[in-house]
């Protein structure tokens, strides 16, 4: 039987990026502003390395593609989803994202719906999300003359709180913030509005997207209607943070562990796990293995069950594919 699969993540540097990733989970990054890291990931644009078992050196999409049992033999051609961390050190560009249509016929790609777990959010952060554009004209015009603070909406968040961002939401995380960001694995996004800033290693402004942006955005924009659920179970908490019919293409869970708690798949042939606080330990199949704070893997589909042991905070994603 397949063992957990353990992740190395991938670290991309960002303008808008910081040095959390290191201060408060001990990665070893590189120098510079670290925006994101790639923590559970089958795009080619951040593959991660398995560190451990009989797939250990090789790639996650590599594995994927041909040995698709790992994976319940699954539909999708690619990777489905994608995991990250985003140290927002600074606001992050306005943007938007295509969907699934749009994106395979300009991108070849898929589309990108995402949903974040707030980590941190310093005092007073909050989110650009949404806007207030009735028509695609009136969006138009805003956008034409440069309207940005009649055009996009801001949400207050805090940590703890779980946000979910469809394709074609006007949206940008501000300063102050760090999310477990769980997402299609897509690397499209379409820039409405940069604040004017210059890349310093380039010297020159980055590029806007606006035709593409004014294209796929949802007019009007309705913010979505979440139905989460939580349950005790022994010691700990097990919420389902969102899932289908709420999410067409993820179900994301959070456990609060505190003791043991024993998971199983449930609704997807795997499940995506990863540690945001505290430690513990995984065992699965008679075989006992350490987490701490950091640690992303992923669970086969051949483990029917697992239990989780130690005071840990542990996001979990399944596809809905």
């Amino acid at each position: 039987m397949t063992e957990p699969l353990f992740l190395k993540p991938v670290f991309h540097e960002k303008i808008w990026g910081g040095r959390h990733l290191e201060t408060d989970f001990g990665y070893d990054i590189p120098a510079g502003t670290i925006g994101e890291c790639w923590a559970i990931s089958g795009h080619p644009h951040g593959p991660n390395l398995i560190e451990n078992g009989e797939y250990a050196g090789q790639l996650l999409p590599d594995v994927y593609a041909q040995h698709p049992e790992v994976f319940g033999n699954p539909k999708s051609k690619v990777f489905p989803l994608l995991t990250k961390i985003l140290d927002a050190n600074a606001s992050l560009s306005v943007q938007v994202h295509p969907d699934d249509a749009y994106a395979e016929e300009h991108e070849h790609e898929l589309g990108k719906t995402e949903c974040w777990y707030v980590i941190h959010a310093d005092e007073g952060a909050y989110l650009t999300y949404g806007h207030t554009a009735k028509t695609r004209d009136e969006l138009r015009n805003l956008v034409d003359n440069h309207e940005w603070d009649k055009l996009f909406s801001k949400k207050q968040v805090k940590t703890g709180d779980f946000v979910y961002v469809p394709s074609g939401t006007i949206h940008a995380l501000n300063k102050g913030i760090v999310v477990l960001e769980t997402q299609q694995s897509s690397d499209t996004t379409y820039r409405i509005y940069d604040y004017d800033r210059v890349d310093q290693k380039t010297g020159k402004k980055r590029d806007l997207h606006l035709k593409q942006s004014i294209d796929v955005t949802n007019v009007p924009f309705q913010e979505p209607v979440l139905h989460s659920t939580s349950t005790k179970v022994g010691d700990s908490t097990v919420t389902t943070l969102i899932t289908q019919p709420d999410s067409p293409f993820f179900s994301v869970y959070k456990w609060q562990v505190n003791g043991q708690l024993t998971r199983e798949h449930e609704h997807g042939p795997y499940t995506l796990i990863s540690i945001i606080d505290g430690q513990g330990t995984l065992t699965a199949n008679n075989k006992t293995y350490d987490l701490t704070k950091g640690t992303h893997l992923i669970i086969p589909a051949d483990i029917d069950s697992w239990t989780l042991d130690g005071q840990m905070l542990v996001i979990a994603s399944e596809s809905a594919e």
